[in-house]
């Protein structure tokens, strides 16, 4: 179902010029695998787009790599054995089906309890994106409450025998924390009375819960985040913190904005993002993603004109590399992080804008702890 919209004509899809990143060979500068399996994930006839040279064994590997690190590989991978000249490898894509989804129920099955668990004991729980690529699953579970820390920390050691993982300064910052659960290989991160890379976000974060729906997954049931905040949520890590996409990124708001039964409504989510300072972001992510879409799938999402006019850049400043698809930082990014602040200052919140303030500090000092030790831990 579409999403349901106050005036039809106002929608629009992307008409606008090819450009550059529309080249048949290296979309977006992409290596074989990435083009391979956005074209199973975008593409309407994903076995006539998809050419055979480009499924070469070392390719497969590294598409199978790939598919993991950006939780796709529970939507790709079915699609590759209804591949007329590729089912003779359709063992090699259910061994690595069937681990998965082992990972999966397990993962899942622990959501479950500790959400119980919670309600048991009369704590506000919300998932947030570790469900939003089903029947993927992130490489961690992710959880907001309203809750006191000390009282979440005590109930996770006491029902489920956890310990705390080491705390970064970006964690304590953003007021999380991550327990490692025995049988879990996973880490359960705790968003606690915060959102945002500098818990910055009071006002948005405390009312997740009252926004929030039930979802029901493999007999359970879970209270998520509305779409309209799965949206901002994924704007904030995407574009104020990593600066980077996965493939999940791109399918899984492909699939909010086109096949969820309530629908995006986009209204809110402008004046929600707004009263965030995240607006232009979020306008610009999803301007991004219908990019992205249309040069898989060859049209891209209908989105409002004027969420379109609210972008400040497209899908001309992403490129793929080391991994991910980037998103230009300077100067794009940079006067993203302008705008939030300013906003922040204007709608009077000076903590938070305080808060905000420290991010510029805690990149340079990442950048500086990978380039000498190789590795930013302890600091993001």
């Amino acid at each position: 179902m579409l999403p349901q919209l106050l005036n039809k004509e106002l929608m629009t899809t992307p008409t606008f010029k090819v450009s550059s990143f529309d080249s048949s060979a290296g979309v977006f500068n992409s290596p074989p695998e990435v083009v391979v399996l956005s074209q199973l994930l975008l593409s309407p006839t994903p076995e006539t787009e998809i050419q055979p040279e480009a499924l070469r064994s070392e390719t497969l590997d590294k598409m199978l790599a790939l598919a993991q690190s950006h939780h796709v590989l529970m939507r790709a991978l079915p699609i590759y054995t209804q591949i007329e000249w590729q089912k003779d490898r359709a063992a090699w894509a259910c061994d690595a089906l069937n681990r998965e989804q082992a990972r999966v129920e397990n993962a899942v099955g622990f959501l479950a309890r500790i959400c119980t668990v919670f309600e048991e004991n009369q704590r506000d729980v919300t998932v947030i994106k570790s469900l939003d690529h089903w029947p993927d699953l992130g490489s961690d579970l992710d959880l907001y409450t309203n809750s006191e820390p000390r009282k979440i920390i005590d109930l996770m050691k006491a029902r489920f025998n956890a310990r705390l993982a080491p705390r970064s300064w970006g964690d304590r910052l953003a007021n999380k924390w991550n327990f490692i659960v025995p049988g879990l290989p996973e880490l359960v991160e705790i968003h606690m009375g915060r959102l945002g890379q500098t818990g910055e976000h009071v006002v948005f974060a405390n009312g997740l819960a009252a926004r929030a729906r039930q979802l029901q997954l493999a007999e359970k049931t879970f209270r998520v985040a509305s779409p309209e905040d799965r949206l901002m949520i994924c704007t904030l890590q995407r574009m104020y913190r990593h600066f980077y996409a996965r493939l999940c990124d791109i399918f899984d708001t492909l699939h909010l904005l086109e096949n969820d039964p309530i629908g995006v409504d986009y209204e809110k989510l402008r004046d929600t993002a707004s009263q965030a300072g995240i607006w232009e972001g979020t306008a610009t992510f999803l301007v991004i993603v219908s990019d992205y879409v249309r040069t898989y799938r060859g049209f891209g999402i209908e989105l409002p004109r004027w969420v379109r006019s609210s972008a400040k850049f497209n899908a001309d400043q992403v490129y793929f590399r080391n991994g991910f698809l980037r998103i230009s930082i300077a100067p794009h990014s940079m006067k993203l992080y302008a705008s939030q602040l300013t906003s922040m200052l204007l709608h009077g919140h000076v903590a938070s804008t305080a808060r905000l303030s420290l991010l510029p500090c805690l990149a340079v000092a990442a950048a500086a702890g990978q380039k000498i030790t190789g590795s930013d831990k302890g600091i993001w």
